[in-house]
């Protein structure tokens, strides 16, 4: 553990402003070759026959959306354990973090096997009646989302093995399990989607792939089955990470059900559940209306070029993301050792940092906004209506990485209950409603329901900017109970 415990020093001693660049960019650069990696899956997708291609990537969006909820639960399990066990590591306390880590693990167990079946079982209806989604769009994604909802487990206990690791002072390894995951997932993709027949000369090795391994041709639930195989695979190092060098799985720690530990994760963990599925709701809302209001069983290209710009916007999202793990892990080890100052200069570095890596993304979204869309749809319709998203929303990315780096360094406090209030009175109180009378509305056009997109992420980052100063550290008793059980 010799790396987790220099990090450590460096975490709870060192320049705020320099080891806060030096913890989170790798976090924040393995989230966004995550999504980069999502966005080449999506090329792939699109280089099938383009009556195939269309509503697949109309799927694949909307798909991404529905399981993004389930990941979204399983990540505020993730949250509330990490921030548990970054505060255990920083008091020194070794015992209480092989019991945290070893409940949290069974935690995700649970969760995995109730979004599977709920996957299996309702894929059909959810995309058919909940979202709205029609003809082709509504049958592939029921395939794709059996698979990839069925599979999820791979992914929830791949996002908490290396939230454990980041909460012990390691960016390293998470950076190493997400990129060998996400680069098996590419190969496999390509080999799954095409098989041994025609592929685009772009992917000309993958069909004598295919037919040396006996891979079928799945169009797109190969790519569902690729992620699911890859995310497996990397389990296994992962597992063994945890248990040779962290040193946080042994025999002592592997026990049945500890009620106390676990209803401690859960107490801290809904908040951010609840406030994490709002946000992720919103978006499904938002592809609903956009079903509703600008597509005919027909006429999927508004479908299609939504399914294609939330990808793009996910980038953001997971970049912010990253910078938030960082925060997160630098607020629960320090105020581990009651360093509250330090604490929340970590928020605000954070933040800082971020900003300036979203202002990238806006300006290379703004300036090659056409290029991207045309990479996955030429259809000019699809460029049209994506342009138009991607041209109104970029700029509004700052806020809305704002909002994600501060929730996510009040939750390393475990104040999640301190996140939820203002997520959802967000977008409950203002980006449902205004969406939704942005299509409603006399003259409805797609830019009136963007405009009410971007000024929900501004608002957002101005929210959490009050509520970050004004947040009490002290709103945790739960944790500090935990903390201080012999």
């Amino acid at each position: 553990m010799s790396e987790t415990l220099s990090s450590q020093g460096r975490i709870l001693e060192g320049p705020v402003y320099k080891e806060m660049l030096r913890f989170g960019a790798p976090l924040a650069l393995s989230m966004g070759l995550h999504t980069t990696f999502n966005l080449v899956e999506a090329y792939i997708v699109s280089r099938l026959p383009p009556d195939v291609a269309g509503p697949a990537l109309g799927a694949l969006g909307i798909c991404d959306q529905i399981s993004a909820l389930g990941t979204i639960v399983s990540y505020g399990l993730t949250m509330a354990s990490t921030a548990m066990i970054a505060r255990a590591h920083g008091r020194g306390d070794l015992r209480l973090v092989r019991r945290i880590v070893w409940q949290s693990l069974l935690a995700v167990l649970a969760m995995s096997l109730v979004f599977g079946l709920a996957s299996i079982l309702l894929a059909g209806p959810i995309l058919s009646g909940a979202v709205g989604a029609k003809g082709d769009v509504a049958a592939l994604g029921a395939a794709y989302l059996r698979v990839s909802g069925g599979g999820a487990f791979s992914l929830f206990f791949l996002l908490q093995i290396t939230g454990i690791q980041r909460a012990l002072g390691s960016a390293r390894a998470p950076f190493a399990l997400l990129l060998l995951s996400n680069l098996l997932s590419l190969l496999l993709s390509v080999a799954l989607v095409y098989g041994p027949g025609e592929a685009p000369p772009v992917f000309a090795w993958a069909p004598p792939l295919a037919a040396a391994v006996g891979a079928p041709r799945l169009e797109l639930t190969g790519v569902s089955w690729a992620t699911f195989i890859a995310r497996t695979a990397a389990l296994i190092p992962a597992l063994i990470l945890l248990i040779y060098r962290f040193r946080v799985l042994d025999r002592r720690s592997v026990t049945g059900p500890d009620r106390r530990v676990l209803s401690d994760i859960w107490r801290i963990a809904w908040p951010s559940s609840v406030q994490l599925v709002g946000r992720i709701a919103a978006m499904l809302i938002t592809h609903a209306l956009v079903a509703r209001a600008f597509t005919t069983a027909a006429d999927q290209t508004a479908t299609t070029a939504l399914g294609i710009v939330f990808r793009l916007e996910t980038m953001a999202l997971f970049v912010a993301m990253g910078w938030g793990s960082a925060a997160q892990t630098f607020v629960g080890q320090n105020l581990g050792q009651n360093q509250e100052g330090r604490a929340r200069s970590s928020g605000y570095w954070a933040t800082a940092y971020n900003a300036v890596w979203m202002l990238a993304i806006a300006a290379l979204y703004q300036r090659a906004a056409g290029s991207l869309v045309v990479f996955f749809a030429p259809d000019p319709r699809v460029l049209a209506f994506a342009s138009s998203y991607v041209l109104v929303v970029c700029w509004s990315y700052v806020g809305l990485g704002v909002g994600v780096v501060l929730a996510n360094a009040i939750n390393g406090a475990g104040a999640t209950r301190t996140t939820m209030i203002p997520d959802l009175a967000v977008v409950l109180g203002f980006q449902i409603p205004v969406c939704t009378l942005a299509v409603r509305l006399a003259g409805a056009t797609p830019e009136r329901l963007w405009a009410a997109v971007a000024a929900t992420y501004v608002l957002s980052g101005v929210v959490y900017l009050l509520v970050f100063r004004l947040a009490r550290w002290t709103d945790v008793p739960v944790l500090e109970r935990e903390l201080l059980r012999p």
